[in-house]
């Protein structure tokens, strides 16, 4: 499953799975972060489970984007 991991500027790790909406965890440790992303992927399959229609995203992959800055002007 994947997991996208960031880091916040108060140096909390945000784990997400793409593959469910609102698919998310937040913990000091990135070790606490993975450990709770885990346990929060199976209760969206437990959700899945019991839903008749798939709302499950399709995930497709990561993509870097280039974009020009633009300058501030006087």
């Amino acid at each position: 499953m994947p997991v996208l991991v960031e880091q916040d500027e108060d140096n909390i790790f945000i784990v997400s799975c793409p593959v469910f909406k609102g698919c998310h965890s937040y913990e000091k440790t990135i070790d606490d972060a993975l450990a709770n992303i885990t346990e929060v992927i199976q209760m969206c399959l437990e959700e899945e489970k019991d839903k008749q229609h798939k709302t499950q995203n399709r995930f497709i992959g990561f993509r870097e984007l280039q974009l020009p800055l633009k300058t501030a002007q006087a």
